[in-house]
């Protein structure tokens, strides 16, 4: 498991605040100081069964399982790319028992959905995960290599379509437009299909309603690996272990690197206490063994990020992500 050095430097900084759980948030039904959290609700802004979904379920099942919370609710809330959820989440000032799962998609949609609500707007939790993105066809495709795609793909826009589980601006939909610039297409002539989140695309995908899905690679594990999907290349700077037969697109003579990332916010305005519960709750989860499994098995990179750290990379993300959006055409 590779793991970033900022990353590694945030969570050693944060590891002080766990010997002050006690006194800032982990606090138990009846009062006392030395018991799992409640209350907890986490909104997924997308629909079931996608990336988002399946890193919020997974936070919370081993927060449950390390006795860090119980009883935590995850519930979706879907629409406009993820914007629905923001806007709520904006909305809930103050509220210090909601998180939002989200990342780099939310942060394109609340430009190209022309969203009040941003993320900037939001309290700034934590950075948890990266993701190389994959290039992903069904088994029965003709397209055996990212050589044989691109070739297609170059010959007849129109008729390759591209599928992402994320509204334009998002990473399913910047992966494309990423890899069509690199090997030579027009990214405003691509054939992009949208869908809301992972859990639509994969029907899409197994049903050959689009030529090719771009996704991160945690999204279709269990259809990789029952030979119903197919990767033809991967984002990253390095092969992941997951699907360590499909190469690089650098490997494949493309010049291209892209990841996706995922972290929580909260809603503005809440208070210090609920800030440092949070934090506390994530950071106790990420120093644990099961996390440490649950990036392997998942095929994520860890990234973890609290604090001003996050708030920071949040605020440059927003700013990158609009400038790529303009020049696309699309904010």
């Amino acid at each position: 498991m590779k793991f970033h050095r900022r990353a590694l430097l945030s969570a050693a900084a944060a590891v002080p605040t766990l010997a002050a759980a006690s006194a800032c948030g982990l606090t138990a039904e009846d009062g006392s100081d030395d018991g799992p959290l409640t209350g907890l609700r986490i909104m997924v802004p997308n629909s079931p069964g996608g990336g988002y979904d399946t890193t919020a379920r997974s936070i919370a099942r081993i927060m449950e399982d390390e006795g860090i919370a119980k009883a935590i609710e995850v519930f979706n809330l879907e629409g406009a790319g993820g914007t629905v959820g923001l806007q709520r989440t904006v909305s809930e000032e103050g509220n210090g028992d909601l998180a939002m799962q989200m990342g780099l998609g939310v942060v394109g949609a609340s430009y190209t959905q022309n969203s009040e609500a941003k993320l900037t707007g939001t309290t700034a939790i934590a950075k948890l995960v990266e993701e190389s993105g994959a290039i992903v066809v069904p088994v029965g495709s003709p397209f055996q290599t990212i050589e044989d795609l691109v070739a297609a793909w170059s010959a007849d826009l129109n008729g390759v379509t591209a599928g992402g589980g994320s509204s334009p601006g998002g990473p399913d939909h910047l992966l494309p437009m990423r890899l069509a610039k690199a090997v030579g297409i027009d990214p405003v002539q691509v054939n992009y299909v949208s869908y809301d989140g992972g859990g639509e695309l994969l029907p899409a995908l197994l049903g050959e309603k689009v030529s090719f899905g771009a996704s991160g690679v945690g999204e279709f594990i269990d259809q990789i690996e029952a030979g119903q999907l197919r990767v033809l290349a991967t984002s990253g700077a390095e092969r992941v272990e997951v699907v360590a037969d499909a190469p690089t697109f650098r490997e494949s003579g493309i010049d291209l690197e892209f990841t996706n990332w995922r972290g929580w916010v909260a809603p503005p305005g809440i208070s210090d206490e609920d800030v440092q519960k949070w934090t506390d709750a994530l950071t106790a989860m990420y120093e644990s063994t099961a996390w440490q499994d649950e990036l392997e098995k998942q095929g994520w990179t860890d990234a973890f990020m609290t604090g001003s750290d996050f708030a920071d990379f949040l605020t440059d993300q927003d700013y990158t992500v609009a400038a790529t959006l303009q020049e696309l055409g699309l904010a």
